[in-house]
């Protein structure tokens, strides 16, 4: 499919590789207006790039003339590497390869569950990029406070003999891993337990039903973020994908604005 957008016409679904420490990460990407802030997606935990909400948000995107990057960490979609050997710090790293080495000037971050953990974990390390963030259903330190926290003593002490749990899903009949590193090495990337260091804008989008990231999570992040340039949009009656086209619409609302708010010039 390609999208045209006043000046230009574009590839929209086209895939490309990046190869980053051994994998080839998967990546879609469209070029705006360079004097704009672009957008860039960071999914959630066993997502992929061509999801609902990165899609809708990537073409919204372009026909406001903004460039726009999703892809897919290691071991997700279409890139390479093993799931089940994925670690917060390796999918942070995959996160800050494609914000440095696909994308130019100011940038808006949109992080879906994890990938709310990812953008504010880049936003810590390249503050002269990140302009803002948008947070849906924002899931930091989840390893330990949704995951591990909730285990049973059976579940814990299975991943501690054996390495790794299958946890259900209901995305996937299958479930997916649970592994000991995932949690182990999650907890050197927690953000919660102080200030967060962020002064950009953020806008956070919640669920008031979200079973996997209860709304009390994100609003408990909203009360450490150091900056006080933040918006908490609450959909009563949503649930964690917040996939509805109501959901979508708001959350394409909340992004747009949220870029041509930081292209504003400040006094």
């Amino acid at each position: 499919m390609n999208i045209v957008s006043g000046r230009f016409t574009l590839p929209f679904d086209r895939t490309e590789r990046l190869e980053h420490d051994g994998v080839e990460l998967a990546y879609r990407r469209t070029s705006g207006d360079p004097s704009r802030a672009g957008l860039v997606w960071l999914g959630g935990f066993h997502s992929d790039m061509a999801g609902e909400k990165a899609s809708q948000l990537h073409a919204a995107a372009m026909a406001a003339e903004r460039s726009f990057v999703r892809f897919d960490y290691q071991g997700h979609g279409e890139s390479g590497g093993r799931f089940a050997e994925g670690t917060i710090g390796r999918w942070r790293s995959d996160a800050l390869a494609v914000i440095d080495q696909l994308t130019v000037g100011p940038l808006i971050l949109v992080g879906s569950s994890m990938g709310g953990w990812m953008a504010l974990l880049a936003a810590l390390v390249r503050p002269e990029r990140v302009k803002g963030l948008m947070l849906i259903a924002p899931a930091p330190d989840f390893t330990e406070r949704l995951m591990w926290g909730r285990f049973d003593d059976s579940v814990r002490q299975q991943i501690l003999d054996t390495g790794a749990w299958t946890r259900p899903s209901a995305y996937d009949p299958a479930g997916y891993p649970i592994t000991r590193a995932l949690i182990e090495e999650g907890r050197a990337w927690s953000i919660m337990d102080g200030e967060i260091a962020v002064d950009c804008p953020v806008r956070v989008l919640q669920g008031g039903m979200d079973d996997d990231v209860p709304w009390t999570h994100s609003f408990e992040l909203v009360g450490a973020l150091r900056t006080a340039d933040v918006d908490w949009t609450f959909i009563k009656d949503g649930d964690h994908r917040l996939s509805r086209p109501q959901d979508i619409a708001t959350m394409i609302v909340l992004a747009l604005a949220l870029a041509d708010y930081v292209d504003r010039p400040r006094d």
